[in-house]
């Protein structure tokens, strides 16, 4: 271990507790302790334009590479299943895995309020960087961490074991959690979901509690913290930090066929299509319309509701827009609706709302209190 790499670790971790990001001693301890670089192994993607560019250490040399690996940023590791070592060249795709920014790692672990000695359920192995974090903070016997794709868990399980930590590691759907290792008192998700995997809570202690992003195919996210009552309701408020994971595979959205804009019915809109790219305001218009992708263009917004063939698009018009919507599904309407909702609430961020998932699995997302304007999950 090179002081170079202790030197840039310490420095990190001073800088996130300088912004607020690590205020645990203990935490600061386990995370200065870790060597990202190790994780990360020789190779990860850097985005140049919409390609995505394979970052070799040999080529950079070691100052260069630490600098990077001890940035607070994260490094795509897994390009639509091809490993950056694997990689001829510069990739098109989408980021199946990656070496999530170290700022937000420390984040889940503190909202998630754990403590040495807690029992945690990890989803999402990843690299296994932050399960070695969790080790070192918690206790290796203590941190349980289920990974989906068998070549990535294989890869972390090395780093994890040359890290000298050796966690219950799992492969396999970390929706359906891990049964063996229940009760657990925490359950923390590196990845988004689009509404909480049932499995979580009947493994989840009462008391317990489930740190992560829901998400949707707007690609909109919201960070909670849900705890489970003695009712066996779980119910929690999201932060308002603007985090984003890569959603659980499972929860992905299916292949979207060609899309062919369709006139459809034409109104005028007064709701600003604007606001969707406001980070609440896409939150809010992915809960009205949940099955929803959101394209745009320079001056365009684009709706297609994957699961009915609807969709809906703007277009300005003078101080306003024309709005045009096709198929089953009025989209623009559901989602006119409940922005209009949410600015006559003073349009507040993301810790305004909410989050109750009952004992029948009715998963409802609210905004002020639970018994104000609210909106269902799918299931």
């Amino acid at each position: 271990m090179s002081s170079t790499s202790i030197g840039l670790r310490n420095g990190l971790a001073q800088e996130l507790a300088g912004s607020g990001h690590l205020t645990n001693p203990l935490l600061r301890d386990a995370f200065a302790a870790t060597p990202r670089e190790l994780f990360l192994g020789d190779h990860f993607f850097r985005q140049t334009g919409t390609a995505w560019e394979p970052v070799h250490r040999d080529r950079l040399g070691e100052r260069e590479w630490l600098a990077l690996i001890y940035q607070d940023a994260t490094w795509v590791t897994q390009v639509d299943g091809v490993h950056a070592a694997d990689a001829s060249g510069p990739l098109s795709g989408r980021p199946t895995s990656s070496s999530t920014l170290p700022s937000l790692v420390v984040r889940m672990i503190e909202l998630a309020g754990i403590r040495p000695g807690d029992k945690i359920l990890e989803i999402g192995t990843g690299t296994g960087y932050s399960t070695a974090i969790l080790c070192r903070f918690a206790g290796d016997g203590f941190v349980h961490s289920v990974e989906y794709d068998g070549d990535l868990a294989t890869r972390a399980a090395d780093r994890i074991r040359a890290a000298g930590h050796s966690p219950h590691l799992v492969t396999g759907d970390g929706l359906a959690g891990y049964k063996a290792g229940a009760d657990y008192d925490a359950i923390v998700a590196t990845c988004a979901v689009r509404h909480i995997p049932p499995a979580w809570l009947w493994q989840l202690r009462e008391g317990g509690s489930i740190t992560t992003t829901i998400s949707g195919w707007m690609l909109a996210s919201g960070l909670i913290r849900l705890t489970l009552g003695e009712d066996g309701t779980a119910t929690g408020r999201f932060a308002d930090d603007p985090v984003s994971y890569m959603l659980a595979r499972p929860h992905e959205r299916p292949p979207r066929p060609a899309f062919h804009q369709q006139l459809g019915q034409a109104r005028v809109t007064t709701t600003d299509p604007g606001l969707l790219q406001h980070w609440t305001g896409r939150f809010v218009a992915q809960l009205a319309a949940p099955s929803a992708e959101l394209m745009t263009t320079s001056d365009e917004v684009l709706l297609f509701d994957t699961a009915t063939g609807s969709q809906a698009w703007t277009e300005p018009s003078g101080a306003s827009w024309i709005v045009h919507q096709h198929g089953p599904l009025r989209l623009w309407d559901q989602i006119e609706a409940a922005l209009t909702t949410w600015r006559n609430a003073g349009a507040p961020g993301h810790s305004a709302f909410g989050m109750t998932v009952d004992f029948d699995n009715r998963q409802t997302i609210w905004l002020g209190q639970p018994d104000g304007p609210s909106w269902d999950l799918p299931a």
